[in-house]
């Protein structure tokens, strides 16, 4: 079966009144449905029965103590997971109302229409150029990557920081500017979804500034999960919130559990689960 046919919202559907730009989630489209999804580590479960949906164009929060599966989960989103030895995702998630597990669905172009962008900047030992064109040229595009490469650039909020110096290496740019860098790589390949785990996490307050203004404007285009630590930058750039935590089971083996999942503002002033409310007001995690 083929990875289903996707459109992306163009960028002036922002201009739209408050009611049409804001989608809820009780209008949104679905982008994933995970239903009673389990991750397992040489059949050591590291998280467990999550049942969630994802929707479109809105920014989805995982948060919750080191060690309760968050980065785990975000993973199983774009098929990383078949990458670790001895890992193993049951249950159920469908993207776009299409089986991700199904064998027929090549993880290839899954990881091409879901982007990744990790905890630490990662760019290639190439040039600025290079590394926003390296995907396409992965998937066979010769000509207008100049363009590509621009476009991708201007939407990182990045063009004119570096439209000068493109030949540099890309170990020239700060910290900041190198995650934008890779989310301009991985924008380069018109993904449909962006995964961010901890994206700020190695940056300084002015750099995790950038990258959340970034992720609101992106997210007229994107769908958007990510994972933080930092519970003020949840509350401040996400649409839904999903808490999740870790119980020891009787193995004294850790498993990461969903608590809790609501719109953002219900979570951070009027959560539903005691727990969800004692890691908000940090009395443990």
């Amino acid at each position: 079966m083929a990875m289903p046919t996707v459109s992306v919202r163009p960028k002036d559907a922002g201009a739209k009144g408050d009611e049409e730009a804001a989608p809820h989630a009780s209008r949104a489209e679905v982008v994933f449905d995970l239903r009673d999804v389990s991750v397992s580590y040489f059949n050591v479960v590291a998280v467990a029965g999550v049942t969630l949906d994802v929707h479109q164009n809105e920014i989805t929060a995982l948060i919750g103590p080191s060690g309760c599966g968050k980065s785990t989960l975000l993973r199983s989103f774009n098929r990383m997971n078949d990458l670790v030895a001895g890992a193993r995702v049951s249950g159920h998630i469908s993207y776009h109302g299409h089986d991700l597990y199904a064998p027929s669905v090549d993880p290839v172009e899954v990881r091409r229409r879901i982007g990744m962008v990790f905890q630490r900047p990662n760019p290639f030992p190439k040039s600025i150029y290079d590394n926003v064109a390296f995907g396409p040229r992965i998937n066979g595009r010769r000509k207008g990557l100049d363009d590509i490469v621009e476009e991708a650039l201007v939407n990182a909020v990045l063009w004119d920081e570096v439209k000068g110096k493109l030949k540099q290496s890309a170990f020239t740019l700060s910290g900041g500017q190198q995650q934008r860098l890779c989310i301009a790589r991985c924008l380069a390949v018109q993904p449909d979804v962006i995964l961010m785990d901890e994206p700020c996490s190695a940056l300084d307050p002015i750099a995790t500034s950038r990258i959340e203004d970034l992720m609101a404007d992106l997210k007229r285009d994107y769908t958007i999960v990510i994972v933080t630590h930092n519970m003020q930058q949840a509350a401040r750039v996400s649409d839904m919130t999903a808490f999740l935590t870790a119980e020891v089971d009787e193995h004294d083996h850790r498993v990461g559990r969903l608590v809790e999942y609501d719109s953002t503002d219900k979570i951070f002033t009027n959560p539903s689960d005691a727990r969800t409310e004692g890691y908000i007001t940090g009395r443990f995690g």
